[in-house]
């Protein structure tokens, strides 16, 4: 045990790990370094073909992308948000209809629903992982009600059995929002496979990101594949014909085909990402803050991606600001419930109606996380929080 001397000049040296230039958020670019020469050929090999929408580089990354999340087909898409429209579309879903989401995540999940012209009906959250109550889903179904759509938010698995349970009684489907969650588990089940449709998102700051938008659908039905399809090219089979009424909604031949490169490494950034996670947990311990930050929870059975590494603090607003002056970024995800969102007033929610949500809304903060962030940069972290708190006290 070290003396009590020497454990003060630890502290102290510990505390002199200052970040150089900052921790950034998020770093691209020392990912696209360990990468640069493949994804470099991919993007040849697109440019020599001329190639560039559909093609043979989409069809490899769908399936690609099925195989990985364990569904028979995958149907790519121009973005996440598409995934979430083309899947209800393909399920019939419109005006009159009612789908039960969460209103503690993106706003493209609700705004999805309402643009099919379908009403979303927002359920309160679970206070430890910030996804939807299935215990509350009962009190949200009537006949109106089509589908649910249960978000995986910040890469942790909604509870997929209990919404499930909930689903097969009512003969309403299910759509995972699996758009900050690729490569997550639900008790050994990759999320984006076990709902009748599965919805990815690849922006830049994703698990799996592209160059630019791209988003994709998994599946095992291969009527709602066939219909995908159909709909992300205007709802044309055959060129200026028209079955029905679609959208322009198609993936690049680059983005797949750089997606294809970033997805064999994947399982490895999962890892790391992990890594960081725990890292963060014996830092919080280290430290003692565990009895002032709620850090994120993965229940039992569920394999959390740490898309995002998001604390519940007190004094939310003034730690983000005083991060920020001592070149630390952090997020907020997200500083306003979707019923509290003007877009959404026409539903008629008032204040306090989703409480778990909106004091969520008031208390969490996403720190920096993703597989090339450095222990010192954590370390750092972590010490301006403990110095944050130990000010205020």
């Amino acid at each position: 045990m070290a003396s009590p001397g020497r454990a003060q000049k630890l502290l102290k040296g510990l505390r002199q790990i200052k970040p150089r230039m900052g921790v950034p958020f998020l770093d691209l670019k020392v990912q696209f370094n360990s990468i640069k020469d493949e994804v470099a050929a991919a993007v040849d090999r697109v440019m020599s073909s001329q190639q560039f929408i559909l093609g043979p580089e989409v069809e490899a990354f769908e399936e690609s992308m099925a195989a990985f999340v364990g569904t028979r087909y995958g149907v790519g898409c121009a973005s996440g948000s598409d995934a979430l429209l083309l899947s209800l579309l393909a399920l019939g879903i419109g005006p009159g209809d009612e789908v039960i989401t969460t209103p503690f995540t993106f706003v493209a999940t609700a705004s999805a629903i309402a643009r099919t012209g379908a009403t979303p009906v927002f359920v309160d959250i679970q206070p430890e992982t910030y996804n939807l109550d299935p215990a509350l889903i009962p009190f949200a179904v009537n006949a109106h009600t089509r589908a649910i759509i249960a978000v995986h938010l910040f890469g942790a698995p909604a509870d997929l059995s209990a919404i499930l349970s909930m689903a097969n009684v009512n003969n309403l489907a299910v759509i995972e929002d699996a758009a900050q969650a690729i490569g997550a588990q639900y008790y050994g089940s990759p999320v984006g496979g076990v709902g009748v449709c599965g919805c990815f998102s690849f922006f830049p700051s994703k698990n799996l990101g592209g160059a630019g938008d791209g988003g994709l659908i998994t599946t095992d039905d291969p009527e709602i594949a066939e219909r995908l399809r159909l709909l992300r090219v205007h709802g044309s089979e055959r060129k200026y014909y028209y079955e029905t009424l679609g959208t322009n909604s198609r993936l690049d031949a680059l983005q797949a085909a750089i997606l294809g490169v970033k997805l064999a490494h994947l399982d490895e950034w999962t890892r790391l990402r992990r890594r960081k996670a725990e890292h963060y947990r014996l830092l919080f311990a280290k430290f003692g803050l565990g009895e002032i930050v709620k850090l994120p929870t993965s229940p039992r059975g569920c394999f959390h991606v740490y898309n995002q590494f998001v604390i519940e603090c007190p004094e939310r607003d003034r730690l983000r600001e005083f991060l920020r002056e001592g070149g630390i970024p952090t997020e907020i995800y997200y500083p306003q419930p979707l019923h509290l969102q003007k877009a959404f007033e026409y539903l008629g929610h008032q204040a306090g109606q989703f409480p778990v949500a909106e004091e969520a809304s008031q208390k969490v903060l996403a720190l920096p996380i993703y597989p090339e962030l450095s222990e010192v940069d954590q370390t750092a972290v972590v010490l301006a929080i403990q110095d944050f708190y130990n000010g205020i006290r």
